[in-house]
């Protein structure tokens, strides 16, 4: 993938229609941050994930029930996900991922936009303080910083009105 890409298809997922693109997508973010956290000294290295990210793979539709999960596809491809909860007044991202030949090229944007189209405001979201490109997008699309509500280390918290 070179430059931006001239489209970008998201969808709301379907199971079990979606349940093999969306358990791929979120193994490959769960291990990556579980790699990130051993890789910052938070968590020790392990070969397997935690059972509640290895029930969250393994069974993505009861997982994430009463969720909003889009997938957003290039050429059919399927390369990115952003999970969003909804409480009284309120929505919050908990999962977003895409696929590392996908990020740079307006993937990541154009699902965090659908996402937000429909999520009651304010939206918080939390993020790790080494992943840069994440916080500079959240930043772009008018995310302020927020008072935490977790109380893991490097964890930076975000806010949009």
């Amino acid at each position: 993938m070179t430059g931006r890409l001239s489209k970008v298809d998201i969808r709301e997922a379907s199971f079990p229609e979606d349940e093999a693109s969306v358990s791929a997508l979120l193994g490959d973010y769960l291990r990556q941050t579980e790699a990130e956290k051993g890789d910052h000294g938070l968590a020790p290295r392990a070969a397997v994930l935690p059972d509640r990210y290895a029930r969250e793979i393994s069974d993505p539709e009861k997982s994430l029930a009463g969720m909003r999960v889009l997938v957003a596809s290039v050429d059919s491809a399927d390369c990115g996900i952003i999970v969003v909860t909804r409480t009284a007044g309120a929505s919050e991202v908990k999962r977003f991922w895409t696929t590392p030949p996908a990020r740079g090229h307006g993937v990541g944007s154009a699902l965090i936009r659908e996402a937000l189209r429909d999520a009651s405001r304010p939206v918080r979201l939390s993020v790790w303080d080494w992943r840069e490109p994440a916080i500079l997008l959240y930043r772009k699309l008018g995310f302020s910083p927020a008072a935490p509500w977790d109380a893991r280390d490097r964890l930076l918290f975000f806010e949009l009105a």
